[in-house]
């Protein structure tokens, strides 16, 4: 780890974190607060995802809808108008509706297959995000003047990784750039991310052999969208969680998502880095 112990952590004068574990459990909520001290640069992964990488390919979707409609297609011709997603930090609805749901079509569903490709899209692009933090650190410094820096990654980081190689290529880059952190729910948090996800089921990102497993038992060309996304959703806390863990434990530390909900500013966030770096020196 680039912090071994907590003094280190401590007195770094640059100090840089990325920050995984399942969507909901804290990690824009530290990010923002970092943000917000005014001395940290955010990196947000599924941003650089929608914007850097598969940009076209939303804007490509928009405009595929947009011409089934006579009025709307005949402005596109002309190139009249311009059609475009408005993607920020807090909304990456047009990232996710590109991702859609597999499932009956009259439902708003994807043919698997399609589904599938735009998976495979998302996996490159969630890599290449991923294998840009360096770039971005050193931008954030020389443009910037930002020293601190944390990389908000995605909840499907565990999906695009080999947490058991040494030689993952994704994982060698963040640790020698930045500490692993793992924000780890407990079983009552899994009941309640499932139950916010059913109320309004996202698209997700998995990992073909885990998707095409549950394709194989809950899918369907009649399938609902929704339900498939939901029954998906519960087996995937599940397997993911011992991917988090194996990245946690050979490249990086542990927080607990009940303490990252209790802090409230920077000096808080770096307490609770600085304990989770000295429980796994203690282990080591």
């Amino acid at each position: 780890m680039i912090y071994d112990t907590p003094d280190a952590w401590n007195q770094a004068t640059a100090k840089r974190i990325s920050l995984f574990g399942m969507s909901g459990l804290g990690k824009t909520h530290i990010s923002q607060i970092l943000r917000g001290s005014g001395d940290w640069f955010h990196f947000s992964i599924d941003y650089r995802i929608g914007t850097g990488y598969l940009g076209e390919h939303i804007n490509d979707n928009l405009k595929r809808h947009a011409m089934r409609q006579p009025f709307l297609a005949q402005l596109l011709r002309t190139d009249s108008i311009y059609i475009g997603p408005n993607m920020t930090f807090e909304n990456l609805s047009p990232l996710s509706t590109f991702l859609g749901q597999p499932g009956a079509t009259s439902k708003g569903g994807l043919p698997f297959e399609e589904y599938a490709r735009r998976q495979e899209l998302h996996h490159r692009a969630e890599v290449n995000a991923l294998l840009d933090t360096p770039h971005f650190i050193e931008r954030a410094r020389e443009i910037y003047g930002y020293d601190n820096f944390v990389c908000d990654t995605g909840g499907s980081i565990c999906e695009v990784v080999d947490p058991d190689n040494p030689e993952d290529q994704v994982m060698a880059t963040l640790a020698a750039n930045t500490l692993p952190v793992w924000i780890e729910g407990t079983p009552d948090h899994v009941e309640t991310l499932v139950a916010r996800f059913a109320k309004a089921p996202k698209p997700m990102c998995y990992r073909p052999e885990f998707l095409n497993a549950k394709w194989e038992t809950h899918g369907g060309d009649d399938v609902d969208p929704n339900e498939f996304a939901t029954a998906t959703y519960r087996d995937a806390i599940t397997a993911r969680h011992p991917r988090y863990a194996a990245m946690a434990r050979n490249w990086g530390i542990t927080v607990q998502a009940v303490d990252v909900a209790t802090v409230r500013d920077a000096s808080d966030v770096m307490a609770l880095i600085s304990e989770g770096i000295g429980k796994a020196a203690r282990k080591a």
